[in-house]
């Protein structure tokens, strides 16, 4: 397995990346993913795809290093997903340890991510990764993912 690093304007965000990430983010157009990713970029957003020895994209990891008050500095993991189809391969594995790599290079006190509710295979996947359950994390939704404000 190999794991990139994707900059902006690699065709593979589209071709390799999305098919997987749209797995976890259904919402998510060709259209809305080049426009979130033009917005999150400069904020820090980047991506990471984990490719099989057959070159298919099996896994995509949507990240950010973010400053903060309670952490000071964190690795964020926005979207962490395995194709349905490669699931407990090892692939999870390695895009959390290559974002641990990252974090630890940039000088980060932790990784975090959140996880619905209602993923409960992915908690257990989290768990069995010795990531800890540390906050609740709270939400209201104000429009629909990919709909636009009036």
């Amino acid at each position: 397995m190999k794991i990139i690093d994707l900059e902006p304007g690699d065709p593979r965000l589209e071709s390799d990346l999305l098919p997987v990430l749209t797995e976890l983010r259904p919402h998510l157009t060709p259209g809305l993913f080049r426009e979130v990713y033009a917005t999150g970029h400069p904020q820090g957003l980047r991506f990471s795809a984990a490719y099989a020895d057959d070159g298919r994209c099996v896994g995509a990891a949507g990240w950010r290093i973010v400053a903060n008050t309670s952490s000071l500095r964190k690795l964020y993991v926005d979207d962490l997903v395995t194709a349905a189809a490669d699931r407990s391969t090892g692939v999870g594995h390695a895009l959390l340890a290559h974002l641990e790599a990252h974090a630890r290079a940039a000088g980060c006190h932790e990784l975090d991510l959140d996880s619905g509710t209602h993923r409960t295979g992915a908690h257990r996947f989290y768990l069995r990764e010795r990531l800890d359950i540390v906050a609740f994390h709270f939400s209201r939704q104000l429009i629909t993912p990919g709909d636009t404000a009036s």
